[in-house]
């Protein structure tokens, strides 16, 4: 009996212990290296103490990218309940650590973090038969989001936002391409009947108009300071849409008549974010768009040997780069999706790689910038779902605490907070 007591009351205690020791304590650090428990709810905990009016400060490349935050009971009991590693610092031992981040010779920085930012994910309300890496992972942190789509965007409810996650999608209008695999299944029929009828709603003739509209949207909100991140399809399809702009690249089982058979000699590649000079690809009955992705035949399919590797970036100099870099390891699995690496020789020289396999010049991560925003594309499903499938149950994050390939997601939703270097005049 006093031992079913003691498991019971064990979690209560530890809290208790932590908060006593608190008024020793002026600093609290969340390790990012190894010694963190749970690096993905780490994340949560950060930009909630954001949102409610804290600051934080992002030490890059020290112990993985750690945080540090005024320490606070409520920061204490909330890192220990969801299970977040936390070491109490004394004023001392916090003004060292910075000392030593600070010094001209070593490849670290600290990063005001000041606020959260505003954030929503374009994603359809019915639900279709794939999970999103990216709501896996904020829902996960208990990271709180808005879901919008065509509606919402087309209405100019963007301006209400700072950061925007593309859900897998295809904003060329041809529903992913599933055309020859799922034409016949009844998520496939309902897709297709939906869109049409917003498409009609929204005063667009053809849904591929409709998704050219919304990518042109979705381009400005960058251009206006915003910052876009996507995966998988959500990545390229949206730069072929911006460089297809009002023509018709859609074959006849998408929208009833061929498309346009001078399409390549149209495309606009200076309206593209990050790729030039691809090649579309119109056949319906290929899955896929362009040859901007790489898939299997040019990608090693053993799992146990497909990794990228992240690029190491100046601290002190570069530091949106290394914010989106920030891991506990440099070299990440690979992870297969409709859109699973990209091709080197067709990104723009103005795009910064972030991760790539540098012999084979496989591509799986860039930033970039437009206008006063950015863009980030990280190719890929799922990082700890080695060839997601339509219809596989959904990732159990519960299973992945420590997993890089979803970091290298949630670098993304704290980066915006970081605290903007005035200009020199």
């Amino acid at each position: 009996m006093i031992g079913i007591i003691t498991k019971r009351l064990l979690p209560t205690l530890i809290v208790v212990f932590a908060l006593t020791t608190h008024a020793h304590a002026q600093e609290i650090l969340i390790p990012m290296d190894v010694a963190q428990k749970n690096h993905l709810k780490a994340y949560g905990v950060v930009f909630n103490a954001l949102t409610k009016g804290q600051t934080a400060q992002w030490l890059l490349n020290y112990r993985g990218g750690s945080f540090m935050l005024p320490s606070s009971d409520a920061l204490i009991r909330e890192s220990l309940i969801k299970g977040v590693s936390i070491e109490q610092l004394s004023t001392s031992q916090a003004t060292a650590i910075i000392a030593e981040i600070e010094r001209p010779d070593v490849n670290m920085a600290v990063v005001p973090l000041e606020k959260a930012p505003r954030i929503a994910v374009y994603t359809p309300q019915q639900a279709l038969p794939w999970d999103d890496a990216v709501t896996l992972a904020l829902s996960y942190a208990e990271v709180p989001y808005d879901k919008i789509w065509d509606r919402e965007v087309i209405g100019g409810e963007l301006s209400n936002y700072d950061w925007l996650h593309l859900h897998h999608e295809d904003f060329t209008g041809q529903y992913g391409k599933f055309y020859a695999s799922y034409g016949g299944m009844p998520w496939y029929i309902r897709q297709v009947r939906e869109m049409e009828g917003m498409a009609k709603d929204l005063g667009f003739s053809k849904v591929s108009e409709l998704k050219g509209a919304v990518a042109q949207n979705l381009k400005d909100f960058i251009g206006n300071g915003g910052f876009l991140f996507s995966m998988c399809s959500g990545t390229d399809s949206f730069d072929i849409a911006l460089a297809a702009q009002g023509l018709d690249m859609v074959g006849t089982p998408y929208d009833g008549d061929p498309h346009d058979p001078d399409i390549q000699k149209k495309l606009d590649y200076d309206a593209a974010l990050a790729f030039e000079n691809f090649t579309v690809i119109t056949d319906p009955m290929i899955y896929e768009y362009s040859d901007i992705d790489i898939q299997q035949q040019e990608i090693n399919d053993n799992e146990m040997l497909d990794f990228f590797t992240l690029f190491d970036f100046s601290a002190k100099y570069d530091p949106v780069p290394t914010m989106l870099t920030q891991n506990h390891v440099s070299s990440v699995r690979g992870f297969f999706g409709q859109t699973t690496m990209f091709r080197r020789s067709l990104i723009k020289d103005s795009v910064i790689i972030l991760a790539e396999k540098p012999s084979l010049q496989q591509v799986k991560y860039l930033h970039g910038n437009y206008g006063r925003g950015t863009f980030t594309f990280y190719a890929g499903h799922d990082p700890e779902d080695y060839k997601h499938r339509v219809d596989d149950p959904p990732t159990d994050l519960d299973l992945h605490p420590n997993s890089p390939g979803y970091r290298l997601i949630l670098n993304n939703i704290l980066f915006p907070a970081a605290k903007k270097k005035e200009k020199k005049t």
